[in-house]
């Protein structure tokens, strides 16, 4: 119990000292310290400032407003000679940490920042070695300007930037320079990642992160824009999200519309009613698109002109559907088809489209059989229904035979049967003409009722083939449209080195 007391005031006592030592050094230094002062020896020294970037979340990317947040953390390391001290003289302390509104800062901001918050998120102490080096670690959440580039949206890749500027002094002032390598004592010329802290995003996957200074030529170095430090972000997108939600839905709606063509010819309205619902549909996932891009006219996302391609199919789909209707309905009272249309509708056509149609033809062209003469059958009628029965004719003979009738001809023809034969023909003459003339108004009607439904039968064919000619040429043009387009975004992929016309990866050996 007493050692153990015994070392607790030891302990005590070191920090006591330890502090009171620490206490005297910040005494010593900050005496005639003024942080409103650049660290220079001279008017004409220029201050070297190094900056790296250590990302930890790429937050989000918003399409829509074209703003990047991400967050980082930002290390800087310069030299103030005037908080240099000898370590011995401070019980060997090499390092303190000072909050930093009581040093000198080199004013290093976001220059691209979009909220107007140039500074970082938290004002962390600053390192002071006894050497005189400051190296300085703030978190920060930034949310910096990004051009979006829609034109191969959901399939596309983006590149933003985030530029650190002095907003205070120039490049006679301060020199910014990209932090060095401790292992090779080479520029960092990339984008730190911790893989410990990062956390990938779900919607974005990082392709290059180079880093690099950049030199307004057209600036002088007194001008506070002659220097900045770049760090770049190339960023492409994972598209299965879009593809799940949004592509395939509309692609799987928009193949309805070849359903179009399975229905007859004659439910025009149908047809129409689909495929005008399918065109509403499209119109929402176009509406659904536009929330999310931003609104440029420098390009059209490439999933909106798909949805514009298809859009124009519906169209013309229901622009076929009235022409097909027209077709189906036409009558030979008010439209007269001709042998060419017939011929090659009927008959070239669907050869070609593995069709096995029927033709009605035309009575008045078919070559009817002759018919016997309607005078001759009603003689025949009329001698059939008004001769004698055999017996009777047999007692006539037999009358004459024996001397009762004594009317004979020269050749033997019995003159009152044929007289009374002719006076009935004669009789029934009119009513057997109105039953003859009724007969054949029926027939008459009958072949120009047939020869209408024939030639009306064949418009309905007409329609038939031309709506599985569309039918194709629907089935081609969608599926060659939509590999098309998709493909073409397929295709887009992140270039091989971050800065065109350079073939440095700018990434650790």
């Amino acid at each position: 119990m007493e050692v153990f007391l015994l070392l607790s005031l030891l302990c005590t006592s070191f920090c006591a000292i330890s502090a009171s030592q620490e206490l005297r050094l910040f005494e010593d230094l900050f005496s005639n310290y003024d942080k409103e002062t650049r660290p220079a020896q001279s008017v004409n020294d220029v201050i070297s400032v190094q900056l790296k970037l250590i990302l930890t979340n790429l937050i989000s990317l918003n399409e829509k407003v074209e703003t990047l947040t991400t967050n980082v953390w930002i290390e800087m390391t310069w030299l103030d000679y005037r908080l240099v001290w000898n370590s011995s003289e401070y019980d060997n302390i090499e390092v303190i940490r000072v909050p930093f509104y009581m040093v000198w800062l080199p004013d290093i901001v976001l220059e691209n920042n979009i909220d107007g918050k140039f500074d970082v998120a938290y004002y962390a102490n600053v390192l002071v070695y006894a050497s005189g080096d400051m190296y300085w670690l703030p978190p920060a959440i930034f949310r910096s300007t990004c051009s979006i580039e829609v034109t191969y949206f959901p399939f596309d890749w983006q590149n933003c930037s985030l530029v650190f500027r002095s907003q205070t002094y120039s490049a006679n002032e301060i020199d910014l320079q990209l932090a060095l390598n401790l292992t090779d004592n080479k520029p960092i010329e990339w984008v730190d990642i911790d893989p410990a802290a990062f956390t990938e995003n779900g919607e974005w996957a990082l392709k290059h992160r180079p880093a690099k200074k950049v030199i307004n030529k057209k600036f002088s170095p007194a001008d506070l824009e002659y220097q900045e430090i770049l760090f770049n972000l190339v960023i492409q997108r994972k598209p299965l999200f879009y593809i799940i939600n949004i592509i395939v839905p509309c692609v799987l709606m928009s193949s309805l519309l070849v359903l179009v063509f399975f229905l007859p010819a004659q439910a025009g309205g149908q047809k129409c009613t689909l495929s005008i619902s399918v065109l509403l549909g499209q119109t929402v996932f176009l509406f659904l698109i536009a929330q999310k891009v931003p609104e440029t006219s420098l390009s059209v996302p490439l999933i909106g002109k798909y949805l514009i391609f298809v859009m124009t199919v519906s169209t013309l789909v229901v622009l076929n559907c009235v022409v097909v209707l027209n077709v189906s309905l036409r009558t030979p009272s008010s439209h007269s088809m001709s042998r060419k249309i017939k011929h090659v509708f009927l008959d070239i056509l669907p050869g070609y489209l593995g069709m096995h149609l029927q033709p009605s033809d035309d009575p008045w062209d078919v070559s009817q059989p002759r018919r016997r003469s309607s005078f001759g059958i009603m003689l025949k009628a009329e001698e059939y229904i008004l001769k004698k029965p055999r017996s009777e004719l047999m007692f006539e003979w037999l009358k004459g035979r024996h001397g009762l009738n004594r009317a004979f001809l020269m050749d033997g023809t019995d003159m009152e049967i044929t007289t009374t034969l002719y006076k009935n023909l004669a009789l029934c003459a009119p009513a057997i003409k109105e039953c003859v003339d009724a007969c054949n108004f029926i027939a008459e009607s009958t072949k120009e009722q047939n020869s209408v439904d024939a030639e009306m039968l064949n418009w309905k064919l007409i329609g038939k083939v031309i709506d599985k000619v569309c039918f194709w040429a629907a089935i081609l043009l969608f599926t060659i449209g939509t590999l098309a387009i998709f493909l073409n975004g397929h295709f887009n992929t992140v270039p091989e080195y971050p800065f065109p016309g350079e073939s440095k990866q700018y990434l650790p050996q």
